[in-house]
């Protein structure tokens, strides 16, 4: 009989156990996530050897949705990559359960953000903080915080250096920092506020009085208009390039027919950016290449205006519609939609906003927020 806590006979006598680590982790680097779990389950000493990120991370990066950028930076640290592994399976295969988090009574365009340890939607004038139980096993559906300000609805808001920033149907922009009291707001613009950014001191929005606004927030400036934009229409998505100074460089695209707006925006990179919008077509737009034409492009098959998008920076798109709040999930290395999902029944509602985490989906209609749970 072994010693206490030694490794049984069985294990000590594989031979893979007489090569140098190094080797091992070169051989298991050839092995498909399934040949390597199924290496992992011959004996406890190969699972948990199996079991490490670094054999895992090379895999993952190919992945839907694992939780690693395009370079390879890791999004998700401290949850194990063969994880997430498992779980990207689940999103490329369309298995989830879905839930109903919220219902109001009566129909909004809610808009939300998703923080670490909180979801921000805004109902009607309000902004409301709801905290993600850990591991997001459960919603707490008493809000933690309520942030006001607006006469009007919220048409949309941004989370930046620790405030909220909304542009609401009043024509104000308003700011609330996230851990204090503090408030503030200013008028912008003479119509409703569809759209605001925000990033290192500066604010940018978009009004159905086509213009487009440049903001300063520096101390002594703050609500100062530096810049404004016309346009030929409402503005309905307006977005901060990371490395944009607040001026208008380029247009993008040229030949689009009369209705065609963009409806969302998203950036990828300082370089790479996503939109969506009325003809129903999301557009992958490279700035070191061209501004006239796409890199890529991918048609919703319901003929179907796409009112939001969202990528993880890698190979995963997520998209929502505007007919009986299809949510569609895209893989970037295909042309083809990957899966679908309907949330409203039997009445029709577009997804207004959606968020994904690397397990959940949160998705907000007309009049109720939805999530979809990929860990199951």
């Amino acid at each position: 009989m072994g010693r206490p806590g030694s490794p049984p006979q069985a294990e000590t006598r594989c031979p893979l156990w007489g090569l140098p680590e190094e080797l091992l982790l070169l051989i298991c680097s050839y092995l498909d996530a399934r040949a390597l779990g199924r290496l992992g389950q011959t004996c406890r000493r190969l699972c948990r050897f199996t079991s490490r990120d670094v054999l895992w991370r090379r895999l993952a990066r190919s992945c839907l949705n694992a939780g690693f950028s395009a370079l390879g930076t890791d999004l998700v640290q401290g949850v194990p990559v063969k994880e997430r592994v498992k779980v990207s399976e689940n999103w490329r295969h369309g298995r989830c359960q879905r839930k109903l988090l919220l219902k109001w009574k009566r129909n909004l365009m809610p808009w939300m953000q998703l923080d670490s340890d909180y979801l921000y939607v805004s109902q009607a004038e309000d902004i409301q903080a709801y905290w993600l139980r850990p591991n997001r096993t459960g919603f707490q559906r008493c809000p933690h915080a309520v942030f006001s300000g607006h006469q009007e609805d919220v048409c949309r808001f941004v989370l930046a250096n620790g405030h909220i920033v909304s542009g609401g149907g009043d024509g104000n922009i308003a700011l609330h920092k996230l851990n204090s009291s503090f408030s503030f707001k200013f008028l912008a613009h003479d119509q409703e506020v569809n759209c605001v950014d925000c990033q290192e001191g500066i604010i940018v929005s978009g009004s159905r009085d086509r213009t487009a606004k440049v903001w300063s927030l520096s101390p002594g400036r703050a609500g100062q208009c530096l810049h404004t934009i016309q346009t030929d229409d409402r503005v309905w998505s307006i977005a901060l390039s990371p490395l944009s100074s607040g001026q208008l460089v380029t247009c993008l695209g040229t030949d689009f027919h009369r209705g065609a707006g963009v409806l969302d925006i998203f950036y990828e990179t300082p370089f790479t950016l996503l939109t969506c919008g009325y003809d129903t077509y999301i557009r992958y737009w490279d700035l070191r290449t061209s501004t006239r034409d796409c890199v890529k492009k991918w048609e919703e098959p319901h003929d179907s205006a796409l009112y939001c998008i969202r990528s993880n920076g890698n190979h995963m798109i997520a998209s929502g519609s505007s007919y009986y709040g299809v949510v569609r999930l895209w893989d970037k290395r295909q042309s083809r939609c990957l899966q679908s999902f309907s949330l409203s029944s039997p009445i029709s509602s577009p997804v207004y906003c959606l968020r994904f985490s690397t397990n959940h989906l949160y998705a907000t209609l007309a009049s109720a927020l939805h999530v979809l749970d990929f860990t199951t």
